[in-house]
């Protein structure tokens, strides 16, 4: 399939005397088809894109930081209704960076742009954990954390923790047997059968379902990731990027994709403009920064994604090669095709522009901007509209 590059009316409005803060979120990618979904699963889809986008918004138009209103937006549809390993577990990664550190926290290095978590477990809304890790160097000084360690520290600062059955979801239950070759029925949540183990008999899911929603969605992709995905931009010219995933449908224990790791799934970057002092005149002239900067996050297959390095290399061609942020995520996106690859990237530079390009059946997404109007898309060949 040629890869799509969904810009339309992306761009920011010209003179305008609103702040300039923009929030572009993604919801997974996938093989995703019309005739296999009803117009009342598309509406609740697009309508979960729209509550994530008033969520970040209403951080972003108080003044709030990038860094909060992209945890704000990805908390509405993080954790619950992760995909399931090879061995019917749920185990979780995500990742949080900025352009610059939050003016919340001036004295945050500059050089620590960014904190990652993966192999998590118990930890409510991974992108909580996240945050709290990249705020604490003291107790988190690494980039990338896994496991028991980083949700101990999780704990310690106030990151809910839950008993690993709140992921489960029946949907994705049944997808991970089916995906296996065994029996759907009976549905049932699987205990571990650990040594001293009190709880290791399979138990039935009605018992688990006092700390999560009801469950009434089934998911559209065929390719499912289970991901979701924001990237904003603040009043200070502040870019946050933040991806949350559950990773790939029956991969094995252990596997860690592109979403914890920098540079392949997620980046967030500024830098200064090159050229001499025509061009930087008529940046000025123009109302531009003196810097450039850039937030993406990925969504697909991300073993493709670590192999190109593609968050980054978005940077990369724009700093070097002079592209745009269109042009730059189309060509990411386009080489990740030739290599195999399928998916799609949300994207936006510190002027406002947002690129949302994909290579597949659809890609959940939306934008919104100071006017407040959450615009979302589906399928491949959709534009973006109100709900």
């Amino acid at each position: 399939m040629p890869s799509k590059n969904a810009n339309h009316g992306l761009k920011p409005a010209k003179n305008s005397v609103e702040p300039n803060y923009v929030l572009v979120i993604h919801g997974g990618a996938g093989t995703m088809s019309r005739e296999r979904s009803t117009p009342e699963q598309r509406t609740a889809y697009r309508a979960a894109l729209s509550r994530a986008l008033k969520a970040g918004y209403n951080v972003l138009k108080q003044g709030g930081e990038a860094m909060d209103a992209v945890v704000a937006a990805v908390s509405i549809n993080s954790g619950h209704g992760a995909v399931f390993n090879n061995a019917g577990k749920n185990e979780l990664e995500t990742s949080l960076m900025v352009s610059k550190p939050p003016a919340s926290h001036p004295a945050m290095p500059t050089s620590r742009r960014g904190s990652s978590v993966t192999l998590i477990t118990r930890t409510r809304n991974p992108s909580h954990l996240a945050r709290a890790l990249y705020l604490a160097p003291e107790l988190a000084p690494h980039p990338m954390l896994s496991g028991a360690t980083a949700e101990a520290i999780g704990a310690s600062l106030g990151v809910r923790q839950v008993d690993p059955s709140y992921f489960w979801t029946e949907a994705r239950w049944r997808e991970h047997r089916r995906g296996l070759g065994l029996p759907e029925d009976p549905v049932q949540y699987p205990r571990p059968e650990s040594p001293g183990d009190t709880d290791s008999e399979t138990t039935d899911v009605a018992s688990f379902s006092d700390d999560k929603d009801n469950e009434v969605w089934e998911p559209l992709d065929l390719m499912p990731t289970g991901t979701v995905g924001a990237v904003a931009l603040d009043i200070r010219g502040c870019i946050a990027a933040l991806t949350s995933t559950g990773g790939k449908t029956n991969k094995l224990v252990g596997r860690v994709g592109d979403t914890p790791v920098m540079g392949c799934g997620f980046w967030a970057e500024e830098w200064k403009r090159d050229g001499g002092f025509v061009k930087r005149s008529w940046d000025r002239l123009r109302g531009k920064s003196k810097y450039e900067g850039v937030g993406v996050s990925g969504t697909g297959d991300g073993d493709y994604y670590i192999r190109r390095a593609a968050a980054s290399n978005i940077a990369r061609r724009m700093q070097y090669l002079g592209e745009s942020l269109a042009e730059a995520t189309q060509n990411v996106i386009d080489d990740l095709f030739n290599e195999g690859g399928m998916g799609g990237i949300i994207a936006l530079d510190k002027d406002g522009n947002v690129a949302l390009p994909l290579n597949c059946g659809g890609m959940y997404r939306g934008v919104i901007r100071p006017d407040g109007v959450p615009l979302t898309a589906i399928f491949f060949d959709d534009q973006l509209n109100e709900l």
